[in-house]
């Protein structure tokens, strides 16, 4: 069953200049359609698809997984590479993650990359216990349904957020921000400063975080999350214009630290080449340099895993109870006498724990005397 009207993916002809549009998380094309059909407008090639799970329902989405969307990334930008003399990328919030993972492979290839209210974490604690709640509850209420200050949006989102896929959304998230300073391509990067779904402080990360010169920060200060489809919208798609245009003319580039970048592979790659690689040699250098490595290298011990007695596994049992019932508690409607029940089960589990383990040491002779 299909709950986004009209959530396709676009395919806009136009010159030999592409851009690959990316929408978010639990999302679909309708989310960023305005964008990217005004720079179809100005005579681009535009691709919006829309990634596996999404425009459907979660129950879908839920079965799938970051690689299934960064797939489907790539499949397009190469799709839109075969018509296309020069490419940029585009990413609104989780396609911003899905737009920097492609640069981060890909930049070489890449003209410039544009991001809008990108999300690369969430620091909020409750999102560590997602690996575990994602077996015992499949979806929780999103937190805005529409992040939109205009009025009446079209739907473009699911109401409710897949606890499988967000796991897999924390993973890409991971990646993507240890990786940052692969980037060094040009970027404009805008974000709203009103944002009730992705912090502003993703933007500040990935530009603290990347290696290009060239950052062209956009603020929206009248819209939310979905700028595409609220007031700032000319504002986007006018800086925007902008700064694909100042890029194909050459009036921002790369700059001297990208080049010093070359320089350093260059050198690197002519160290490489006067080594000995001959195999009808006994030893190469790289053999020597390979052995030398293993020889230093660290062999951590195999320690072996605890056993516990049978309180220690019921107090731990109680401890899980306890947490996943305030979860339930939190998030669904499961309600029997508030947030009591899982209280008292993990503090009768501390409490256990600490009594047998204090109880274990009470045997120990540590030879004092009176």
């Amino acid at each position: 069953m299909n709950t986004i009207p009209n959530s396709q993916g676009l395919v806009l002809p136009g010159n030999k200049i592409g851009i690959l549009v990316i929408h978010g998380f639990t999302g679909s094309p309708v989310s960023v359609a305005p964008w990217a059909k005004y720079l179809n407008q100005l005579g681009y090639t535009v691709h919006a698809p829309c990634l596996p799970g999404h425009g459907s329902n979660w129950q879908e989405m839920n079965e799938t997984t970051w690689p299934d969307w960064y797939k489907c990334v790539e499949d397009s930008y190469l799709s839109l590479k075969d018509k296309c003399d020069r490419v940029f990328v585009a990413g609104f919030s989780m396609g911003g993650a899905l737009a920097l993972k492609l640069c981060q492979i890909r930049g070489d290839e890449i003209e410039g990359l544009l991001l809008v209210n990108p999300s690369i974490h969430d620091r909020r604690f409750i999102l560590k216990f997602t690996p575990l709640i994602k077996y015992f509850i499949p979806s929780i209420k999103g937190r805005m349904v529409t992040d939109v200050a205009k009025a009446n949006p079209p739907k473009h989102s699911y109401g409710r957020t897949p606890l499988k896929a967000l796991d897999s959304l924390r993973k890409l998230w991971r990646l993507v921000e240890r990786d940052l300073y692969l980037i060094d391509l040009q970027v404009m990067i805008g974000y709203s400063i009103n944002d009730h779904v992705v912090d502003p402080a993703n933007s500040d990360t990935i530009i603290e975080g990347i290696y290009s010169v060239d950052i062209r920060e956009v603020i929206f200060e009248k819209s939310f999350h979905n700028v595409a489809l609220d007031y700032d919208c000319d504002l986007l798609n006018e800086q925007s214009q902008i700064f694909i245009q100042e890029v194909l003319s050459g009036q921002i580039d790369r700059g001297d630290d990208y080049n010093q970048r070359e320089l350093i592979d260059a050198e690197f790659d002519s160290i490489v080449s006067v080594l000995s690689l001959d195999e009808s040699t006994p030893n190469t250098y790289l053999d020597e340099l390979s052995r030398n490595n293993e020889a230093d290298t660290f062999t951590p011990p195999n320690p072996k895993w605890p056993i516990f007695d049978q309180i220690q596994r019921a107090s731990f049992i109680a401890i899980g109870g306890g947490v996943i019932y305030l979860i339930a508690n939190q998030f669904t409607e499961f309600d029997i006498y508030g947030v009591w029940p899982g209280l008292l089960s993990i503090c009768a589990g501390v409490a256990s724990l600490i009594w047998r383990t204090a109880k274990s040491n009470d045997d120990f002779d540590d030879g004092a005397t009176l």
